[in-house]
């Protein structure tokens, strides 16, 4: 998990003319991309459009093929290079388990657009072709919105099945401390909007 303003992705990627800042954080991006595409050499993993490619594809708007998750590894690049330093949460369950946690917090009034299911796997801002499969997963959560999961989730915390309970008190935990983050961002300028997730 990690926060940042996802405008500065979305002009980067789509930048007729890109500034020299921009000409500089894509340098990093490709070598990022780099890196990664080693890496799934190493494994023998075959994505069938390197990542460096799909990030190519995705700045000129043409990606070559409707499925790989070659698209996906490249756009979390593109994140990574412009979002704060990423909050590792640890090993998380299938989405089914979070479909059923869903229907667990809505039956208690918590409102749609916060329910776990919709805002970890909700997809980044901008098409991709398919993974392929579940994973790698992305998902967005506008950060004005982190303190109103936290209030509603901490409504409903002693009423909800206990196996859910442990997730929805660490959910609340995190979105407090990013309302207060973005409070804090917004005093001094800065615009970040997005809170993004990463299943890889």
């Amino acid at each position: 998990m990690s926060t940042g303003d996802m405008r500065d992705v979305m002009r980067l990627l789509t930048a007729v003319e890109r500034t020299e800042k921009q000409e500089r954080v894509l340098g990093v991006v490709r070598e990022r991309c780099a890196k990664t595409d080693a890496r799934f050499r190493e494994e023998d993993i075959d994505l069938g459009v390197s990542v460096g490619q799909a990030l190519d594809e995705l700045i000129e708007g043409a990606p070559s093929v409707e499925t790989s998750p070659a698209y996906t590894h490249a756009f979390h690049e593109v994140v990574a290079s412009h979002f704060s330093d990423t909050t590792d949460l640890g090993s998380w369950r299938r989405p089914s388990w979070f479909h059923r946690m869903d229907d667990e917090l809505a039956r208690h009034g918590v409102p749609s657009d916060l329910l776990p299911g919709v805002f970890l796997f909700s997809g980044p801002p901008v098409r991709l072709p398919h993974p392929g499969d579940a994973f790698p997963a992305i998902g967005t959560l506008p950060t004005r919105r982190a303190a109103a999961l936290a209030d509603a989730y901490d409504a409903v915390l002693d009423r909800l099945d206990p196996e859910y309970q442990d997730t929805a008190r660490k959910f609340a935990e995190l979105m407090r401390f990013e309302a207060e983050e973005w409070e804090s961002s917004r005093q001094l300028g800065q615009t970040l909007d997005t809170i993004f997730f990463w299943f890889g």
